[in-house]
């Protein structure tokens, strides 16, 4: 696709977004509300006692029926019905022949594992801190977008050797 129509499809969507629902973009909460829900049901006194946990049940609130929950689930419906519809719905691993599966695998893991403890840490991810913050020009969502890139600028030289 042409990077100026994503782009301007990307700003649509995100006025979209805020106008619809008083919010911009952004998924990575979702991931915080599922946990803390697996938490609740695993160990409900711990949840009821920590201060972290116990503000996701108080007034009989239920983490999981949270908007960002609904958005996370339809991104990963709405990408099966993708590949299915486009005959691309496979397991396939993308990866360099010089890197094993399982190296390309554990890579992969480590770096969602980073990115989403990492937007946990700056408060959203890219499309909600970065994307989002620049569309009401916060100063924080510029920092955070020049540090994406930044970061991905610098370690891309030390990770090269897994693509090429």
């Amino acid at each position: 696709m042409n990077p100026y129509l994503a782009g301007t499809l990307l700003g649509i969507v995100l006025l979209l977004s805020m106008f619809l629902s008083g919010r911009g973009l952004g998924a990575s909460g979702g991931l915080k509300y599922c946990v803390v829900s697996v938490v609740g049901a695993v160990d409900k006194s711990h949840a009821d006692k920590s201060v972290f946990y116990s503000k996701y049940f108080e007034d009989g609130k239920k983490p999981l029926k949270n908007w960002l929950v609904l958005e996370i689930a339809g991104v990963i419906a709405g990408g099966f019905i993708s590949g299915a519809v486009s005959k691309r719905l496979k397991f396939k691993i993308e990866k360099s022949p010089k890197i094993s599966n399982t190296r390309r695998l554990v890579f992969a893991f480590l770096g969602g594992l980073f990115f989403v403890y990492g937007a946990q840490l700056a408060r959203g991810c890219t499309s909600g801190a970065a994307l989002s913050g620049m569309a009401v020009l916060s100063v924080a969502g510029f920092v955070t977008m020049v540090s994406i890139f930044g970061s991905a600028y610098l370690f891309a030289w030390f990770f090269r050797k897994n693509w090429i």
